[in-house]
């Protein structure tokens, strides 16, 4: 078996929440530990890399006024840049994200995450969720030609209350699908 074989797989984590009560920093985890189980159970190790874009407000701002890059924002780029596969946990609004991960993936520019395995988190503000929701999302990602898996973890407030009181089986199972999605992708893109 090669040295490759046992190095492990890096995955970052950008949680776009910018609220106090941080529901969209629980749902990156809960997806984060999922593909860490995932990865596990295929035989592979994960070094977790948490990106939380509220503590980057300010540098975003300032690089889209200046075009200045803090090292605070360049160590987050580097860490999503090394990645073998990402996770991008976002409040939605209105049928659109955070504004502030549409200021991240500005910054990254179109290329930096070519071929990159995503797996994105959506935590709505609705239960009603628009059908086209997934598409933008997806569209998102693909503009910046990241490769994002087929299922999309949706989490709204009726799931937030369903965690408070039991073990939230739709959500659980969606995000056990999503991180085998993304663990297997992540493996493949790896060789």
């Amino acid at each position: 078996m090669s040295a490759a074989a046992w190095a492990p797989v890096s995955l970052a984590v950008v949680s776009a929440g910018v609220g106090h009560q941080r529901p969209t920093r629980r749902l990156a985890d809960w997806v984060a530990e999922a593909v860490c189980r995932s990865l596990a159970a295929g035989g592979a190790r994960a070094e977790v890399e948490a990106v939380e874009l509220r503590r980057l407000v300010a540098d975003l701002a300032q690089h889209s006024v200046q075009g200045r890059v803090s090292l605070d924002l360049r160590e987050a780029i580097a860490a999503v840049v090394v990645a073998d596969g990402l996770v991008v946990a976002t409040p939605v609004l209105a049928a659109s994200p955070s504004k502030v991960l549409d200021s991240f993936l500005a910054v990254l520019g179109h290329g930096v995450l070519s071929g990159m395995p995503v797996l994105l988190a959506l935590n709505s503000s609705s239960d009603r969720r628009p059908p086209d929701l997934a598409q933008v999302m997806r569209r998102r990602l693909t503009d910046v030609h990241a490769q994002p898996v087929p299922t999309i973890v949706i989490a709204g407030p009726t799931d937030w209350q369903a965690t408070a009181h039991s073990d939230a089986p739709r959500l659980r199972a969606c995000i056990d699908q999503a991180a085998a999605e993304l663990a297997a992708a992540m493996r493949a893109h790896r060789r």
